[in-house]
């Protein structure tokens, strides 16, 4: 899927603004509220999550639908192109209706979905709705379960009641809802591009890029590709082709390039940025453009006050003039695809990306999700357990169609912290990582990112299924806290167990609650002493084993979760607080990272 740009035959209208908005109150299908203007809406900003921006809890808890209103106008100048409007994030499950016609639906709520408009336009004015629901389940991805992941020590925190149903999050971080990315309306010629992939082959000091066009009509295809200074260095006809460049610029970490290239069919132009570069492992090294590239970062999130989830372009040049502070190399999507904006940013700035599907939450083993106070489900359970994969698969899909052509993106990671060593995982797991090879031209590696209970390689379906293996392991805080001495063994003996398999291992989580200025003589648990003392031990772990290939820290930032005991405020597990504080890991991580190169960190 092409991301919406202006181009002399393309015109963009981004429909960000005041919307007017009401939540629902039980009634607002059956009374058809997509037909009409709402009755006292609120003004609500699009993109941006709803929970955080009225001073009220139960709409910051709202359990349901939501509607979204506006008019729209199309200039008279596109009659005769086609009229497309495109949602680039609604979550987690859409209607679109246009003068009270449902036009289209959508589910999974960070990846985008695009309906045609031009022979459902009326001249004049048009009366948009965009009805929205956040409810999770069994079947959704994120899951949502039959209580709160973080809620066990809550009194009733399992259970809905009649009278005030509410989610309950198989994750923890907040279940942001609304319309978190922008809504636009775009054009093209009835005869148009509709997709672009490319593949890099390199060469020694020369480039092949081969291309393939999707078109919808007929004419004829010419593409080229354009340098930095915007001089021509290679063209071809055909919408399938090799676009051969000569001294190639690579694309680098932290040193991006990037090319243009430049898709011509009939009256419709498209300019695709497109960096040259090559991702592979090779036995327990992961190589970018031949060389074994050491994986220096964090998870992340998008969260941040008051927009929740919504696009925040600030606060994403932010973070990466962070990151570039501090040393670090990329970051995982974590626990979801970002915004497109952000995507594109790495490319720009030379942030490598893992890849993350929204499925978090596949695992029904949580003491306090699915399963708290109630009978005891296995995950893949055919009859009761969850019944994500045909969504799943969707939602690969969908991502891998979205950015494939990324420079950034090195890797794709299926699921978060899933039931992967649990009986019928591999069945649930091996589909996917088969469809994710096929649907990427590039063929980038796989990985799927382990839970800590999911123990070793032994019983880990990710030992047989993925490229890369990625941990999640708190040794030093869920197990063993304030222990960092059992802790280190701990963590020994079982990186001694995935040493034997052969693969490159990256952390793609680690950490330690902290709460900022909270300090003492010696390091106690919460405190940032301790939080730097805890890197210190795990991370010289990791430099002893030559097959540790990353190390991505959790959290980023400090971000929004359902409330519970076990947080105050939200994760505090950040290096910086949620409005980018440095506490003092994040100077200890900036040494460190400087003194870390990018590449042949351990030769």
């Amino acid at each position: 899927m092409l991301y919406p740009s202006m181009t002399p035959s393309r015109f963009v209208s981004d429909l960000s603004g005041i919307w007017d908005f009401a939540f629902d109150n039980g009634k607002g299908m059956e009374e058809k509220w997509y037909e009409k203007p709402l009755a006292e809406p609120l003004s609500m900003p699009v993109p941006s999550s709803y929970n955080d921006l009225t001073e009220s809890i139960i709409n910051r808890e709202h359990y349901g639908w939501v509607f979204y209103q506006k008019k729209i106008s199309v200039p008279s100048f596109v009659k005769g192109q086609r009229v497309v409007l495109r949602c680039d994030a609604v979550t987690h499950h859409a209607r679109i209706y246009l003068n009270g016609e449902l036009l289209a639906t959508h589910e999974c709520g960070f990846l985008p979905f695009e309906v045609e408009l031009t022979e459902k336009l009326q001249p004049g004015e048009n009366f948009l709705t965009v009805a929205v629901s956040n409810i999770i389940d069994y079947t959704t991805l994120p899951v949502g379960g039959k209580a709160d992941m973080m809620g066990g020590m809550m009194g009733n925190a399992g259970g809905e009641t009649e009278k005030k149903p509410v989610n309950h999050p198989n994750f923890d971080f907040f279940n942001y809802a609304g319309i978190n990315r922008p809504i636009r309306i775009y054009t093209t010629p009835k005869d148009y591009i509709s997709d672009i992939s490319v593949v890099s082959e390199v060469h020694g000091n020369n480039a092949e890029l081969i291309y393939e066009v999707e078109t919808k009509g007929e004419g004829a295809c010419l593409v080229e590709a354009f340098d930095r200074e915007g001089r021509k260095v290679a063209e071809c006809s055909g919408t399938k082709g090799v676009l051969k460049i000569e001294n190639v610029h690579l694309w680098q970490p932290l040193k991006a390039y990037l090319y243009e290239i430049k898709v011509t069919f009939g009256e419709d132009v498209y300019t695709l940025p497109y960096g040259v570069r090559t991702v592979r492992v090779d036995g327990t090294r992961f190589l970018i453009n031949e060389k074994p590239f050491y994986f220096k970062g964090y998870g992340k999130h998008e969260d941040t006050f008051p927009a929740g989830r919504g696009l925040n372009l600030p606060m994403n040049v932010k973070d990466i003039s962070l990151m570039k502070w501090q040393g670090a190399n990329s970051f995982r999507t974590s626990h979801y695809p970002y915004s497109e904006e952000m995507m594109r940013l790495c490319d720009e700035e030379g942030i490598v990306v893992i890849d993350e599907t929204t499925a978090v939450g596949v695992n029904l083993q949580f003491g306090g999700g699915a399963n708290f106070h109630g009978k005891k489900i296995s995950t893949f359970d055919p009859e009761y357990g969850v019944q994500t994969q045909e969504h799943h698969k969707e939602v690969v899909r969908d991502l891998i169609a979205r950015d494939k052509n990324h420079a950034c993106v090195v890797m794709w990671s299926i699921a978060n912290e899933p039931d992967s060593a649990a009986e019928g995982a591999y069945e649930y797991f091996a589909p996917l990582y088969e469809l994710a090879r096929e649907c990427d031209p590039q063929k980038r590696p796989c990985t799927l990112v382990s839970v800590q209970f999911a123990n070793g390689p032994e019983t880990d379906c990710s030992a047989k299924l993925s490229d890369v293996i990625c941990l999640n392991r708190y040794y030093g805080w869920y197990a063993c806290g304030a222990d960092l001495e059992t802790a280190e063994k701990l963590l020994r003996d079982e990186l001694e167990g995935w040493g034997k398999i052969g693969k490159p291992v990256i952390f793609t989580e680690y950490g330690a609650d902290t709460v900022m200025g909270l300090h003492d003589t010696t390091p106690v648990m919460y405190t940032e002493e301790y939080q730097v003392d805890y890197y210190k031990v795990n991370n010289a772990v990791f430099d002893s084993f030559d097959f540790v290939v990353g190390e991505q820290v959790w959290n980023f930032a400090d971000f929004a979760t359902s409330q519970s005991l076990l947080r105050v405020q939200g994760n505090k597990k950040g290096i910086f607080t949620r409005d980018r504080k440095p506490k003092l890991a994040a100077h200890y991580f900036r040494e460190r990272w400087h003194q870390i190169p990018d590449f042949e960190y351990k030769k």
